[in-house]
């Protein structure tokens, strides 16, 4: 009796109903969380690389499948993120997509290492911007869900970051010592998320089911 007690599922007030969390809720989170923990761990590599050893054209072609590798997990993540505006959701995917079409346009179509592509050129920067559009997108839900203080710092940060050197405001040391913030702080970010407790991550389900009946209807 006591067994059948503890295995059943935990009920949540939600706003609109009570609901439980399923064991699949559970997973969708855990392959967020994982997604971001990759995705910080390839950035933060590429930087470390970039910042160490940026002038060695072996290093910078190395850049590219940790590149591949951060837009894979972002993209998993962005799968699995639990937001209550879908038009929001929809938005972050689709520049997901954008910014990924973009980057595997360039390391095609160019004989540089697409790091150096990106680099150079601003109309590069801008389509595969998109990508870190999307992850911005990420730190903005989660410092506003959360109030987590990397996220507060990295929302404003990338774009500061990325739109300084397109229009070429930022001196290089300023854009290394931001580069490395942001590798930073994305990694703490994710190390944070994966000691976080599931159901937070999950949010109200009651909210979600009543905002489907409303396209519904």
């Amino acid at each position: 009796m006591t067994q059948q007690i503890a295995s059943e599922p935990v009920v949540y007030q939600g706003q609109f109903g009570d609901f439980t969390i399923t064991p699949s809720d559970r997973t969708g989170v855990i392959i967020y969380r994982t997604g971001l923990m990759v995705a910080a761990l390839s950035f933060a590599i590429g930087s470390a690389l970039v910042l160490l050893r940026g002038n060695n054209l072996e290093v910078l072609s190395a850049l590219t499948p940790l590149f591949a590798c951060f837009c894979l997990a972002l993209g998993v993540s962005l799968l699995t993120i639990h937001i209550y505006l879908a038009v929001l959701h929809r938005v972050l995917q689709v520049f997901w997509a954008i910014g990924t079409l973009a980057a595997v346009v360039l390391a095609f179509s160019s004989s540089e290492p697409l790091a150096l592509t990106v680099y150079n050129s601003p109309a590069a920067l801008v389509g595969v911007g998109f990508v870190f559009a999307a992850l911005t997108g990420i730190y903005f839900k989660e410092a506003f869900c959360f109030n987590r203080f990397e996220t507060k710092f990295l929302t404003p940060l990338v774009p500061i970051l990325l739109l300084g050197h397109m229009l070429d405001v930022l001196p290089v040391a300023g854009e290394q010592a931001m580069l490395g913030i942001w590798a930073v702080l994305f990694v703490v970010f994710a190390l944070r998320k994966a000691v976080q407790p599931i159901p937070p991550d999950i949010g109200d389900k009651s909210v979600f089911a009543y905002l489907k009946e409303q396209r519904s209807g």
